[in-house]
């Protein structure tokens, strides 16, 4: 076994899910998709035609850095909110 593998298997917690849990879902992607549906859905049809914009150029300086993060920061805005609640 190499030295990272023991490591990992002597010092890092061992997450087993229940067996009658057939798969385990992480509440944070589920609220992200929510987020982004019902209350972000301007910002990310913002960021969808700028990104459609760029790419349909060969040449540009333009980014959409700014309209992602709007995007990014609305979502975990919405998901903050309720995740918390949501962990065991």
């Amino acid at each position: 076994m190499s030295f990272i593998q023991n490591f990992i298997g002597n010092f890092l917690p061992k997450v087993k899910a229940d067996e009658e849990d057939e798969e385990l879902v992480d509440p944070q992607t589920v609220l992200r998709e929510q987020c982004s549906a019902k209350h972000c859905e301007k910002l990310k049809e913002i960021l969808n035609t700028c990104n459609d914009r760029v790419n349909s150029r060969k040449q540009t300086e333009e980014t959409c850095l700014e309209e992602l993060v709007d995007y990014v920061q609305c979502v975990d805005h919405c998901v903050a909110k309720t995740l918390f609640s949501k962990l065991k």
